[in-house]
């Protein structure tokens, strides 16, 4: 794009054309930058007549702009020191690399020029064609290892999250369990009393690879927050996952729960070295060997009943199972008083599981309340 038009003449004798290679180096110079490009012809070297008033100076036209990549740049260059005579053509370069508009905003009059101030007749802005910038890559897919989850080595609790999509929450979740609970940090206060309905029940005692399970069939139950949960198995983890006032008991048993809606209850009963447990001595009885192996349980052997202890204060908070695939919004009530289970007990168990316990995950701000007291109708 060229503009020609007449200018006031400079006092400076005319400029010789620019080279070719010199041409070349200046747009290799304003390849990185944007320059504004303003060439005119001199009026005739004559003598002036005799001076007149000098006439207002007409309204400066914008300069035009011009994208283009450095060849793009050469080419303008050369455009306007050739257009007209290419002998007396003066050159008015302004370079501005930090202006996407060299300098001027749309519409703007040209500058002055920094040699004579006086006001030049727009030229070209010639700006260099930036590429676009490159899209930020993708993440990763990530890569999912086949292998089972365990509680140690490459299926251990810190790479759950990569072994499988569904186990994705283990390590996003923000309300995981197991937690820390120290009661300095609780919420304290009166609480309901939960309402258990349990009954002798048979079932199946299976090695799942993890633990020991109990699968239980008939009626058994807890109702809590006006909500009833049904007892669906219990399981014991070696030393116990819940860490109460920097605690650690050597085991634990999970009853869970389910309600009709779906919604998951887990029931903790904490379990510390005294004499033998005699729910325990009945499982440990029917106690299967091998992974996947299961044992049916004569007919109404199992109440849950016989564990719980007689101070039935409890802790309450919102988490998760504490096994792949770590589903949030479990209901967790933690009973403060321990059972018993004998030194043999134990370690008929820790042969068979030496650790199957996951670590306390963060607590991320949760409310933990602390049943101080059981409201009226439940015991101590």
């Amino acid at each position: 794009m060229k503009t020609k038009s007449r200018t006031l003449p400079m006092t400076t004798s005319p400029r010789l054309p620019l080279p070719t290679a010199r041409l070349a180096l200046l747009a290799l110079l304003l390849a990185g930058g944007v320059a504004t490009v303003r060439a005119a012809d001199p009026a005739p070297a004559t003598p002036a007549p005799t001076p007149e008033p000098a006439a207002a100076p007409a309204p400066a036209t914008p300069p035009a702009r011009v994208e283009g990549t450095r060849i793009d740049i050469e080419s303008q260059l050369r455009d306007a020191m050739n257009s007209g005579d290419p002998t007396k053509k003066k050159l008015n370069l302004l370079i501005d690399r930090k202006s996407a508009a060299g300098g001027l905003s749309p519409g703007s009059p040209p500058p002055l020029n920094p040699v004579d101030h006086l006001q030049r007749e727009p030229g070209l802005v010639i700006r260099q064609q930036r590429s676009a910038p490159a899209p930020a890559p993708k993440p990763a897919a990530p890569v999912y290892k086949n292998i089972p989850w365990s509680y140690e080595g490459e299926g251990g609790p810190g790479r759950w999250a990569q072994l499988k999509p569904e186990f994705s929450t283990c390590a996003s979740g923000q309300r995981q369990s197991p937690i820390a609970i120290d009661d300095a940090d609780t919420l304290k206060g009166p609480a309901e009393a939960i309402a258990f309905n349990y009954a002798p029940s048979s079932g199946t005692v299976v090695n799942n690879g993890h633990t020991i399970e109990v699968q239980l069939s008939g009626e058994n139950s807890l109702t809590v927050r006006g909500q009833t949960y049904r007892l669906q198995q219990f399981h014991f983890h070696h030393p116990a996952e819940e860490r109460i006032n920097s605690r650690v008991y050597p085991m634990v048993a999970h009853f869970v729960h389910r309600s009709d809606a779906g919604q998951l209850a887990v029931l903790a009963v904490l379990l510390e070295e005294g004499p033998p447990n005699p729910l325990i001595q009945k499982v440990w009885t029917h106690m299967p060997l091998d992974v996947k192996d299961h044992v049916p349980l004569p007919a109404d052997l199992i109440h849950v009943g016989e564990i719980l202890p007689r101070d039935q204060r409890y802790y309450q908070y919102m988490g998760s199972l504490t096994t792949p695939p770590c589903t949030e919004g479990v209901l967790w009530l933690i009973l403060k008083q321990p059972a018993s289970i004998s030194a043999e007990q134990l370690r008929l168990f820790g042969q068979l599981y030496p650790n199957n316990a996951r670590p306390v995950q963060s607590l991320n701000g949760r409310p933990v309340r602390d049943a101080l007291l059981i409201a009226p109708g439940g015991r101590p």
